[in-house]
């Protein structure tokens, strides 16, 4: 039955992350609460577990994005090696912080980010880019990068709703910060799975089925749906208005964000 319902998050995360252009992070890890919260776990550690678990799946998803993108000529890889370190560390770091805030601490940071994304999303749906700008120097861009991974694993997130951004503002077409975003997912999501199994094993947790604040089975059943639903979901993207898509995912998160300050509050 558990493998059944990690399946279906899966299906929808997949189609979700491919249809609108993000990780499935911001959909896996509202899921992940409810359904952990139902299954009866510590609710001090829920919110942890479902951080930790959507990391761990979006190094399946990433790679298959990344090959995509990579296909497609969309990856620019000397900013990625650029990135990546600090990515990484930042990443591992951000698991540790993650690891030491109260659920309802999380729940809080999460919604308050969650509706800052669904903002950006309605506003930026027509945004033109400044082709004229550089990229900033390698010790910038490290730098970036570690603060990006701090941030995508406290939100258990592959990063792309901070690296699209931040590479949009140095003049870098949709396109390619889109494609580049999804290969940084991977050191992200890599780093961040192993920082939440490490700070979880530390605090000695007592939940079945799982590697620190990773559940192998949630992982597990995510991970291959994700897998095969994300290409249908592209596929989807391609026959209906970006616009459109946008403002409905925009909803969605808005929904999301108010859901997670509601029960950080209570």
């Amino acid at each position: 039955m558990e493998l059944i319902i990690f399946f279906a998050i899966g299906a929808l995360a997949g189609f979700a992350a491919g249809l609108f252009g993000v990780g499935g992070g911001t959909i896996i890890v509202p899921l992940l609460y409810v359904v952990f919260t139902q299954m009866g776990y510590d609710p001090e550690v829920i919110m942890h577990m479902a951080l930790g678990t959507s990391l761990a799946t979006i190094i399946v998803t990433s790679i298959s994005s990344l090959m995509a993108h990579h296909k497609n000529g969309a990856v620019i890889w000397p900013v990625f090696k650029n990135l990546t370190p600090g990515m990484a560390l930042g990443s591992f770091l951000g698991a540790g912080i993650a690891g030491l805030l109260s659920g309802a601490h999380l729940q809080l940071i999460i919604g308050v980010f969650v509706i800052w994304v669904a903002y950006t999303m309605f506003a930026g749906a027509k945004k033109v880019i400044d082709q004229n700008k550089v990229l900033p120097s390698t010790p910038k861009q490290v730098v970036a990068g570690t603060g990006i991974g701090v941030a995508s694993a406290i939100f258990g997130i592959g990063g792309g709703s901070l690296t699209v951004p931040y590479l949009n503002h140095y003049g870098v077409v949709m396109q390619k910060a889109v494609g580049t975003s999804a290969a940084c997912g991977l050191p992200i999501a890599i780093a961040g799975a192993l920082g939440f199994m490490f700070f979880g094993m530390k605090d000695q947790i007592n939940v079945p089925n799982t590697i620190g604040f990773v559940h192998i089975y949630a992982f597990l059943g995510i991970s291959i749906m994700s897998f095969f639903t994300a290409k249908l979901g592209a596929k989807t993207a391609h026959a209906l208005s970006p616009a459109v898509l946008k403002k409905c995912f925009a909803v969605l998160l808005l929904i999301v964000g108010c859901f997670f300050i509601f029960k950080g509050l209570h």
